[in-house]
């Protein structure tokens, strides 16, 4: 992060720990905690598989900014009175150290007071062998509460049915995780960097 100067965390040579899918450990000098959002307690428990909740990343360091530049209250948003740094950043730890970045905090889905990354529905869509590509947002269902909508590429020749993806989520993850709504698609929309275009997906889900 620019924030940042803009390190916090790495894999380095010398780590056989830290997979390449995490972020790696944090660098010497950084302070890292993981509140969660709903209730801004720190997260510190590891669970059976050894991780924690996911919660948001903060950072504090002598490589933090000082703030934006005549922007007093973007910097309030971010940068408490503490010095940390809100990165808005989901994450996980794992009792070795190292840290998995989740999601995005603005990304989560609310579905009766659970939170829902879109990133962790998407990447278990991608096992499913008649599945190119997909790509999850959040969608106010008909009681007004928000539920996981999933955008699907099907493979070539794939005959896959919105209730064939739905079972196939559904027999993987909590109940509360469900994907409720499918849409078949041609890609997913995408960045010149990889990153998915969701606000593009609710921008074409307002206008169904």
């Amino acid at each position: 992060m620019t924030e940042m100067s803009p390190v916090s965390h790495m894999i380095s040579a010398q780590d056989a720990t830290s997979p390449v899918s995490s972020i790696g450990t944090l660098v010497p000098n950084m302070e890292c905690k993981l509140i969660d959002p709903e209730t801004g307690a720190e997260l510190t428990e590891f669970n059976a598989d050894g991780f924690t909740d996911p919660g948001e990343m903060w950072l504090r360091g002598p490589n933090v900014m000082l703030g934006y530049l005549n922007r007093p209250d973007e910097t309030a948003a971010v940068l408490d009175q503490d010095g940390f740094l809100h990165t808005g950043d989901i994450a996980t730890v794992h009792r070795d150290g190292y840290y998995t970045i989740i999601d995005r905090l603005k990304e989560l889905i609310k579905y009766n007071g659970f939170q829902i990354a879109p990133a962790e529905l998407e990447a278990l869509l991608l096992q499913h062998p008649e599945i190119s590509d997909a790509a999850v947002i959040g969608v106010n269902a008909a009681d007004g509460q928000e539920v996981p909508k999933a955008f699907v590429v099907r493979s070539a020749d794939s005959a896959l049915t919105a209730d064939d993806v739905m079972a196939f989520v559904a027999a993987n993850v909590a109940p509360h995780k469900k994907v409720r709504a499918v849409e078949f698609i041609d890609a997913v929309p995408k960045s010149s960097a990889g990153k998915i275009l969701r606000k593009d997906l609710r921008a074409q889900d307002a206008n169904r």
